[in-house]
């Protein structure tokens, strides 16, 4: 972290979340530093809904407005936002740096500034029902072929024996950013790409029609049709009640899973997301979590630079993911055997987030919000049987080609 503020008693305003235990953790460390430095904070209510949380910081930045100093933001608003925050590279001293997850600061990286430091992060996981494939002789599956193939045999099984409402697989279908993280995770699992490293749209997209075509061939067999309006919750919600085998979602759900008073708690395993049969297969999970950026409108930006160092820093990183299983964003925590012991997902979380999928948001920068939306209107129609998977990536390849300007995003 950076040093003592050379101004002190200024008043600090921070973005954090306005819910429950985060919300509880952020206020206490921000109290923390506010007592070390004799400055003060202030926590901004934001709204709960991350879309009107994003039109609230584009409204207040447009107007260089100086009443949030500290923003925290989504992983997938960096590049869109980049331009109202300050370079916070100085923040970090090269030991800092290398304890970082590099995937995430090449994510929070836009024209050579780091624009935001990495406050906690999510990967997607395949949660299971590990008393039920053991009742019934299963593996834990590797590959999508495998997880449907459990799924049958075990839905036809309990089925059989009067559970008729037993799903397979639960995961978010609803035409909305939780869709956009599911279709690029089967698609990457298949060796596909939408977008290239070079902002380039890709040509090939057959790896992308055999992933969206197999995930077509659950609704009504392994999932039930009214995924196809799932979020999060309606997923978890289904899976905890003891209505799915098998279920997609970030790693949140594990607490509550396991809570005593769930159903299925301790009867649950988690995995990383299957690959494919196809060539170049390979488990991945998106990338998810919650940055921290300092505004250039900011009246104080060394102590809020300063505050955002210590939110991030190790040990409040470790703080959090004690009390309120945020997950770090620094590779040494992953190694504490405290937090291993709290939270058995810890071992092998690492290896996941690493081989992570990254949205294009930093790439498509302005433009995410629109290419989000073209992702999800092809998966979701070919999803719900308008057109196929070739037909709608055809359309998207279109729309994407006309958004990028040749890979010039802007």
């Amino acid at each position: 972290m950076v040093g003592r503020p050379a101004q002190a008693q200024v008043e600090i305003t921070v973005s954090c979340s306005s819910l429950g235990v985060e919300q509880e953790l952020c206020r206490s460390g921000a109290d923390e530093w506010a007592a070390r430095t004799g400055n003060r904070v202030k926590l901004v209510p934001t709204p709960a809904n991350a879309d009107e949380r994003f039109s609230l910081y584009t409204t207040l930045l447009a107007a260089r407005s100086p009443d949030i100093d500290v923003f925290q933001i989504d992983i997938i608003w960096t590049g869109a936002l980049a331009a109202n925050f300050i370079d916070l590279r100085a923040v970090l001293s090269p030991e800092d740096r290398a304890d970082h997850l590099e995937v995430l600061l090449a994510n929070n990286t836009v024209d050579d500034r780091l624009v935001a430091l990495p406050f906690f992060v999510d990967a997607g996981l395949l949660y299971y029902r590990k008393d039920l494939l053991l009742k019934h002789g299963r593996a834990p599956p590797a590959t999508w072929g495998a997880m449907a193939e459990t799924a049958r045999v075990i839905m036809a099984a309990e089925g059989a024996s009067g559970q008729a409402d037993l799903q397979g697989f639960v995961w978010q279908g609803r035409a909305y950013e939780g869709l956009v993280c599911n279709a690029l995770e089967w698609i990457a699992s298949h060796g596909g790409v939408l977008i290239n490293a070079d902002g380039t749209v890709a040509d090939d997209t057959r790896a992308a029609a055999a992933a969206l075509t197999m995930a077509k061939g659950w609704i009504g067999t392994i999932s039930p049709r009214g995924v196809l309006n799932y979020s999060e919750e309606d997923a978890r919600t289904a899976f905890q009640s003891g209505k799915a085998i098998f279920m997609r979602n970030w790693p949140y759900a594990w607490a509550l899973l396991n809570d005593p008073a769930s159903p299925i708690a301790g009867k649950v395993g988690i995995l990383a997301l299957p690959k494919s049969e196809e060539a170049q297969p390979r488990n991945a999970a998106m990338l998810g979590g919650q940055q921290l950026a300092v505004s250039r409108y900011s009246r104080h930006p060394k102590e809020a630079s300063d505050l955002a160092s210590h939110l991030t820093s190790r040990s409040e990183q470790k703080r959090r993911a004690l009390v309120g299983s945020f997950n770090p964003t620094r590779r040494s925590l992953y190694r504490e055997a405290d937090l291993i012991a709290a939270n058995p997902l810890y071992a092998d979380y690492l290896r996941i987030i690493e081989g992570a999928v990254v949205r294009p948001s930093t790439i498509a920068r302005a433009q995410y919000n629109s290419v989000s939306r073209m992702i999800t209107q092809a998966a979701h129609d070919t999803l719900s049987g308008r057109g196929t998977a070739e037909e709608n990536l055809a359309t998207l390849t279109r729309g994407l080609q006309r958004a990028s300007r040749g890979g010039r995003w802007r």
